[in-house]
């Protein structure tokens, strides 16, 4: 029986397979084979399990940890005026970077044996998103060598004599390190690389060693004009034979000190007039020996996996830290200006226009920082999400982009005049450089969430593309048979999965136990989890390798991935923090307008679909009804504004990694002003329209105490709302 269905059945169906298949290329392969798969495969499941997301830990500080936020990180965050590093130095002074250097900030992620802190990924991020408050030249300068920069890479793939030699040199800050991989040529496509290595023996302090002759064009690299060493990625070529018989090597990464003859370190980049160091450099036949490849020699030809390892946990960490900061500042400061800005009378907070900005922003804080703690908490375990940092890294870049659109609209003109006082316009400036680095998120959204996560996370398809590549005919069939079977069943119990809670409105879906009321959030999620791994399905099976060049397919049902993340990630903050009732109409708001955007990029899945009639099926099956949901109503619109609008312990919660220990800076005076408005609320309401406070002393309406206070708070808010001036000579 196995026999005649693997001939008739198997054999056929793999040769089709074959045909639809697009080839797979070295790099990536190495990308769908590089870190893991979590939450994102129980979404593409469709029946997620929900005990045991809610199950994972909350990520918590260590004592440690904690001391070194209190301490070191809130004096470095002291230290800072950004004005003066972004206008007036262009540059970060040396008393911070020697601050940075003794205080092993460039070695939060190396082990105490070497010198580090040894700091977990959560204590790494809220260094990186209380920093990010504050300036984002001295967050990114950071953020590097805690990244890719190369001590992961070394810490994950060095030799024990590299890692003796550099990681202490790393975390005291006597090496500072950046990593050079983008080339004019090639951006996102590493396999258009043309920095070329070759392998050839010549002199090296006095000896005749075997090693690399490198020549490269590097740009756009961080801290590149101040590093001492640099981490290369180029392609490795063997034409003499000299390691073996193989002459193409693949994509290699070395250690190369900047120092060598033939380096040229270019002049520096000034990417959206932002200051952190960035610049181009040049390799022309530099020679290293081949115990400064990564690895040694068995590292040679493994750049690319080295790379998608480190980048993956990386890409969860760095960006989208830096965007929970910029939404956590915006989040403070434009609920307090709304507060203390008057016009007509009246708090501009109290327009519904403005609240509806208010609205959007205290949600988009909440999100991504539960969806920040949250992966942080996975990578705690040991995992490291690649399809879930893709979808963190882009979702928290664009979402800090339209938080930072809301809070300059709602700010107005404060924002747009630039200077000392002006605690956003460097951030707005920044975003472009967040959305286009460690993944341009045009391509990351078309081509690699829903790409990799649709191969990642199916429990068979990774597995019958390499059945489908086994050279043994017979052995590949053999394969695919024993999955084939497995895989229908699968798609029939998806189908029926996704048609039933679609026409009984989740009804059946699954929840979690004990959740009361958020019971329907749940079902919800479920419900189209299982419509999306329909879906999923569809484009699969109908389009196979053409569903590639489909990118606007692929992007939008990335986003229907990227949108269920977020609201578990959301659901599960609410649950960690013990179910706050007073924060519980920002989950709400997160809710109605996630379902909304999936309902949204279902429909344009299913309007756009190339094959019509499946397209049509789709429609009638899993969205039958067109107005099944609906954004935010006004009323919690209102409510989430009002959050950000009073002192309420949801906004202290919301926004507390916000620095705010400068006296006299522009975040100092919002506060006082909006301290003060609140704290002479009660006495202003004793006023009657357009009364003076001196009318209403002589009335006798208020005391001469209460006079002052009332005086005081209109001084502060003068101060607050006053924009920055300068000579009209500037240059």
């Amino acid at each position: 029986m196995n026999s005649w269905r693997q001939r008739y059945i198997s054999a056929p169906l793999l040769r089709r397979l074959k045909k639809v298949l697009p080839p797979i290329s070295d790099t990536e392969r190495e990308a769908l084979e590089a870190g893991d798969v979590w939450w994102d495969a129980e979404l593409l499941s469709g029946k997620p399990d929900w005990s045991s997301f809610l199950a994972l830990d909350a990520p918590v500080f260590s004592a440690e940890e904690q001391a070194f936020l209190d301490g070191p990180v809130a004096e470095l965050c002291g230290m800072i005026d950004d004005w003066a590093i972004s206008a007036e130095h262009r540059r970060i002074p040396e008393a911070i970077w020697q601050f940075l250097k003794e205080k092993r900030f460039f070695g939060m992620i190396i082990p105490k044996q070497y010198g580090g802190l040894e700091f977990s990924a959560y204590a790494h991020s809220e260094v990186v998103v209380r920093i990010s408050t504050r300036s984002i030249a001295v967050a990114v300068t950071v953020m590097v060598p805690n990244s890719l920069g190369p001590g992961e890479l070394l810490m994950e793939f060095g030799t024990q004599a590299q890692k003796d030699h550099y990681l202490p040199r790393l975390a005291d800050g006597r090496e500072i390190p950046c990593f050079g991989l983008t080339s004019p040529e090639a951006g996102s496509d590493a396999a258009a690389m043309v920095d070329r290595g070759e392998v050839c023996y010549q002199e090296h302090n006095g000896e005749r060693v075997l090693g690399i002759k490198l020549n490269w064009h590097k740009r756009y690299i961080t801290l590149g004009p101040v590093a001492t060493l640099l981490g290369l990625a180029f392609k490795l070529y063997d034409p003499d034979h000299l390691i073996s018989d193989r002459e193409e090597w693949g994509i290699t990464a070395a250690l190369v000190s900047t120092d060598l003859e033939g380096i040229d370190i270019g002049r520096r980049h000034y990417p959206a007039m932002q200051v952190f160091q960035n610049g181009p450099n040049w390799g022309k036949d530099v020679f290293i020996p081949m115990d400064q490849v990564i690895g040694g020699q068995d590292g040679i030809g493994q750049g690319w996996k080295m790379l998608m390892t480190a980048l993956a946990a990386g890409r969860s960490i760095s960006l989208p830290s830096l965007s929970v900061g910029g939404a956590m500042l915006a989040a403070r400061t434009t609920g307090a200006y709304a507060r203390i800005r008057e016009q007509f009378g009246i708090p501009v907070g109290k327009f519904e226009g403005v609240q509806q900005c208010l609205a959007q922003i205290a949600a988009t804080a909440y999100v991504l920082d539960a969806a920040r703690k949250t992966t942080m908490g996975v990578l705690q375990t040991g995992k490291v999400p690649v399809v879930i940092s893709a979808i963190l890294k882009s979702q928290a870049t664009y979402r800090l982009r339209n938080t930072i659109n809301d809070a300059m609209d709602v700010h107005g003109g404060k924002t747009v005049c630039d200077g000392p006082a002006n605690y956003l316009g460097n951030i707005y400036r920044c975003i472009p450089v967040a959305i286009t680095v460690e993944g341009a998120n045009i391509l990351t959204r078309n081509l690699i969430i829903f790409g990799q996560g649709a191969i990642r996370c199916h429990p068979y398809l990774l597995q019958e593309m390499q059945a489908a590549e086994q050279a043994d005919e017979a052995e590949a069939v053999k394969q695919f048979d024993k999955l084939l079977f497995k895989h229908l069943r699968f798609q029939f119990a998806t189908l029926g999965r996704a048609v039933l809670h679609t026409w009984t409105a989740g009804r059946f879906a699954s929840a979690p136990p004990n959740v009361g009321n958020l019971a329907g959030h749940y079902r919800s999620l479920s419900r189209y989890s299982a419509v999306l791994t329909l879906v999923t399905e569809v484009a699969l099976v109908s389009l196979g390798g053409a569903l590639k060049r489909r990118e606007l397919i692929s992007a939008r049902l990335g986003d229907v991935l990227g949108e269920l993340y977020l609201l578990s990630c959301a659901l599960k903050r609410f649950s960690d923090e013990g179910c706050p009732e007073e924060s519980r109409p920002l989950l709400d708001w997160c809710m109605h307008t996630g379902i909304n955007t999936i309902r949204q990029r279902l429909a344009e899945v299913t309007a756009n679909f190339p094959i019509r009639p499946l397209g049509w099926l789709m429609r009638l099956l899993v969205m039958p009804f067109s107005a099944g949901h609906t954004p935010p109503p006004d009323e919690l619109t209102c409510q989430c504004a009002a959050l950000l609008l009073s002192d309420s312990p949801t906004r202290r919660r919301l926004t507390d990694a916000v620095f705010t220990g400068n006296p006299g800076d522009g975040i100092d005076h919002i506060e006082q002003a909006f301290i003060a408005v609140i704290n002479t609320e009660k006495l202003r309401e004793k006023l009657s329209d357009k009364q003076t406070i001196e009318q209403a002393l002589s009335a006798q309406l208020i005391t001469e105490a209460e006079a002052q206070l009332l005086k005081e708070a209109g001084q502060a808010v003068a101060l607050a709302i006053a924009v920055d001036d300068f000579d009209a000579d500037l240059k």
